[in-house]
This record gives C-alpha cells, sequence and structure tokens, in this order.
C-alpha cells in the first residue's frame, strides 16, 4: 500500500509516466476472473403447477458466437428450462426470453415472471425487507413451453473473447445478428427446428424481438409462431410531439387515479372504463386542440385545460402555464408536489422524496428501479450458483456497460416486423403493458401498430393484454395471474 502510494505521488513529480506504469504493474497483480467456456451446468428438478407435478431440466452454460471465418468473437450465457419426458418435440414449444436497456441481462423475466423461481415480492408487487429471497412461481409458463434466457453479449456472463472489440454487438442490427446467431445454434444444438417456436421481449427487447423475428426469417429461413411484446417501445413509429402528449394521457389519468387525485366520479369508474374515456377525449379533442398550436382560441384552450385538471387532478393553471403539454417528466413532480412525493417513471405506483434539487430525466434514478435492483441482483447471484450449480467468479451484469449503441435512433424494426407478418400469416403479435408505466405507455403502442399496417390487413393478428400495474406487471400477483393465463392462452392458439 506504501509502496503504491509512493509510486502514485513520484508520478505526479517526475512526469515519467512510463517508469511509474511499470512500477506499477509490478506492484499489482492482476487477477483473471474464472471463465470457463466449456462449462455446463446440469440439474434435475420439479415444480408443482395447478396440482400437476411437473419434471424439467436445468442447463446453463455458454454458446460460442463466430464470425464469418469461424473464429470465436464471444460466448453467450444462458439458462435453459425443459421439460423432462416430452417424446415429441415437434409439438413441445419453445420460447426464447430476453429484456432490454440495451444492456440488461435476462433475469426480469426470468426471475419476475416466466421462470420456475420467483424474486419474492409482496402481493401488490412492492419490495420487502432485506434480505430478499427466493420461491417457486406456480405461474411459470414452463408447462406450456420450454424456456431459454439469453443474456446479450455485454450483460449477465456473456463476454466477447479477450483482445476483441467489446462494443462489435452493441448496435441495433449488431445485437439482432448476434442473439439470432445464438438461436439458431441453440435449435440446431438441441433439434428443435420442428418445434413450435416464440419471441419474448420486454422494453428495449421488443426492439429487439420485432427486428429479431423478421431477421431469422430472412436471413435463417427460420419461421416464429408468435412474438410477445412486453412492455413495448414504439418500433420506430414516431407519433410528433403533438401526438405523443396526447397519448400519454391515459397514463397520466392512471397514475392520477392510482394515487386518488381525480373527483369522486372518476375515483370510482372501473380503470379500464375510465381510461376509454380519456382515450376517446385524447384522440378527438385533445389532438385537434394541440395541432392548431399557438392559432388555438383563448377560450377553447382555457376549456381544453380543465379537462386536463379533471382528467389529472392537476390544476387547470398548470396545464396553461406549460402550454397544454405537460411532459412526463413535469407530471411526476407536480402529480403529488402537495406531499413532497415524485411518481415513478417505469411504475407510477412507486414513489419518492422529492426536494428543490430533484431534477428528472429519462436517466434519473427512478423509485421503481430502486425497488428492483437489489431483490434481483442479490437473488440472481445466488440462485445460478447455488441452486443451478454453475460456478465462475465472473460478475453477473445486470446492467452491462454497452455505450454508445449504434443506431439507437435509426430503428425501422416495426416496419421489419409488419413484413415478417406478410411473408408468414401465421405469425400473431401479442402486446402486454400496464398502465402506470410511463416510459412505455400501453396507449403509444397500440397506435404504433396501427400505424405500422396502415391497411389493416395483420390487425386480427394483433392482440393486446393491459394491466393495472407499470413496466414490470408480473410482479403484481394479480397481473402475474393473469399474465400467465394470456401468455398460455396465446400459445396454445399458435
Amino acid at each position: 500500500m506504501i509502496k503504491t502510494l509512493f509510486i502514485s505521488v513520484l508520478l505526479l513529480l517526475t512526469g515519467t509516466p512510463g517508469w511509474a506504469e511499470k512500477a506499477s504493474q509490478q506492484e499489482e497483480k492482476t487477477v483473471e476472473p474464472f471463465y470457463n467456456t466449456e462449462q455446463e451446468a446440469v440439474q434435475l428438478k420439479s415444480i408443482n403447477i395447478s396440482g400437476q407435478n411437473i419434471s424439467y431440466r436445468t442447463t446453463s452454460a455458454m454458446m460460442p458466437i463466430r464470425d464469418e471465418n469461424g473464429q470465436v468473437n464471444a460466448h453467450i450465457f444462458y439458462i435453459a428450462y425443459t421439460r423432462d419426458g416430452v417424446k415429441d418435440l415437434g409439438k413441445r414449444p419453445i420460447l426464447f426470453s430476453f429484456n432490454g436497456g440495451p444492456g440488461s441481462c435476462s433475469v426480469w423475466m426470468h426471475m419476475g415472471f416466466l421462470g420456475p423461481r420467483l424474486v419474492a415480492y409482496d402481493e401488490e408487487g412492492f419490495m420487502p425487507k432485506p434480505p430478499f429471497s427466493l420461491r417457486d412461481n406456480p405461474n411459470t409458463i414452463l408447462d406450456e413451453a420450454d424456456l431459454v434466457f439469453i443474456d446479450p453479449v455485454g450483460t449477465g456472463y456473456s463476454r466477447m473473447m479477450p483482445g476483441q472489440d467489446p462494443h462489435r454487438y452493441h448496435g441495433l442490427m449488431e445485437d439482432i445478428e448476434s442473439v439470432a446467431e445464438f438461436i439458431r445454434l441453440y435449435t440446431s444444438r438441441n433439434q428443435r427446428w420442428l418445434s413450435p417456436k416464440f419471441i419474448i421481449g420486454e422494453s428495449y427487447g421488443t426492439t429487439r424481438a420485432a427486428g429479431l423475428t423478421a431477421y431469422l426469417q430472412s436471413k435463417h429461413r427460420m419461421y416464429i409462431n408468435g412474438t410477445i411484446l412486453v412492455s413495448a417501445m414504439n418500433l420506430g413509429v414516431q407519433p410528433g410531439i403533438d401526438l405523443s402528449q396526447a397519448l400519454i394521457l391515459p397514463h397520466y389519468t392512471a397514475s392520477a387515479w392510482y394515487h386518488h387525485r381525480l373527483q369522486d366520479s372518476l375515483q370510482k369508474m372501473p380503470l379500464p372504463d375510465l381510461l376509454k374515456e380519456v382515450e376517446a377525449f385524447s384522440l378527438n379533442e385533445y389532438t385537434p386542440a394541440l395541432i392548431k398550436g399557438n392559432t388555438l382560441p383563448p377560450k377553447q384552450k382555457k376549456e381544453i385545460s380543465q379537462k386536463l385538471q379533471h382528467f389529472t387532478g392537476i390544476d387547470s393553471t398548470i396545464h396553461l402555464r406549460h402550454q397544454l403539454r405537460m411532459d412526463r417528466y413535469t407530471f411526476r413532480r407536480e402529480l403529488l408536489a402537495d406531499k413532497g412525493l415524485v411518481a415513478g417513471r417505469l411504475d407510477s405506483r412507486y414513489t419518492a422524496a422529492l426536494n428543490d434539487r430533484t431534477q428528472l430525466s429519462q436517466f434519473d434514478s427512478d423509485p421503481a428501479m430502486n425497488h428492483w435492483n437489489g431483490p434481483f441482483t442479490a437473488a440472481v447471484t445466488q440462485y445460478i450458483s447455488q441452486e443451478l450449480g454453475y460456478k465462475t467468479d465472473l460478475d453477473y451484469l445486470i446492467f452491462g456497460e454497452v455505450w454508445p449503441w449504434k443506431g439507437m435512433h435509426e430503428s425501422k424494426v416495426g416496419e421489419m416486423l409488419n413484413q415478417a407478418m406478410i411473408q408468414n400469416p401465421y405469425l400473431n403479435v401479442l402486446i402486454m403493458a400496464g398502465y402506470f408505466d410511463g416510459a412505455t405507455d400501453y396507449f403509444t403502442i397500440q397506435y404504433a401498430m396501427n400505424h405500422l399496417d396502415l391497411s389493416g390487413i395483420n390487425r386480427d393478428r394483433l392482440h393486446y393484454s393491459f394491466y393495472e400495474s407499470g413496466h414490470m406487471m408480473y410482479l403484481r400477483k394479480a397481473d402475474l395471474i393473469r399474465a400467465k393465463k394470456d401468455l398460455a392462452g396465446f400459445i396454445r392458439q399458435n
């Protein structure tokens, strides 16, 4: 320690970085983490689902990703759950799952929704007191389909090979290509080409899922039965500033309803019924008013501001101050300002203390994320090692360093998905969203899907399920039960 300090001081005084660097390297030796790419951990387990005991096999392993010359560039870590005793794999569906970010591992869908083991939360989906724990998931989809959870390169245990560009696969199409290669390899190695195949992604994972569905179809001639978009992004459809403002309003109303900020007549309404009323106002009155800009007559402007107060619980003078255009960060501050609280972005049911220094943006700490990071990180790290038997000294990256992300704002994945649906008349899409999600709101994704195919030829193959929860709607027990039912029905029908 003393030697290291002396070297650092000498560096500052002498300006001879080469000498000091060599001395420092001699003083401190870097210990490489244990990274066995050949390791495969297999476990036999069972779970009770709806009174039925189901035996299944877990496989935790690395998949090599090679370039066009056959050289291994990276390894993708995955966890697969396959039901034991299945004789005809051609009739057994398989579901490939991942999360978003970009830069997130697959833990949220894995241990919050789909897998056989869950991170324990209370019934409303709020964080319990530490230490955290795991429990069986009686609502796992494992009774309906095998599961493969994929950690894209740079997340979880997935890594580039030493000497390779760590950001080689960090871009819209680069990411899609690497995950597609993983799915191709897994499908071939495990003889699943004749199995019904489904892709499910959450948040940015819906961008990946949409593009991946089309890429697998065009590149590898792998046709997908169904694509599931959980808390979906806009898939490249840009509504414009004014329309975006109108589309977010139903989320504002849902948030105000949850926190009891509306007048009694609205609070007594079932939330879906109330939102239908708000949706009609948003499209039929609010949007035309916004489009008029500064030509909107003062009387009409005041009337709209009063209706906005009616549907958000926020005083009309504040709406007027913002020219009827309250962005979602201002809304989060104003909704519970009198209580000194700020609402969550990913799930507006969560709140945190608000102070004068609070500056909200997309990248700031979110009350919802604060409830999710600790329990999931603790649970997945111990689960993989202790219950799945996969041993490594690598850090399991919940969020990896993937920036800059190439092509982030050039997404045309919606068009890719629409084209895939035209080419594959049996491809169906399920959209799952929470009313309290202010990051990927439920009304905007409806608009996006309705405008990807203006002819309406694919409309009957779009299916929607909405929940009284937020971005990770499955953390709330009632919504987890219903989401399992909705997903199981979708898989059976496709």
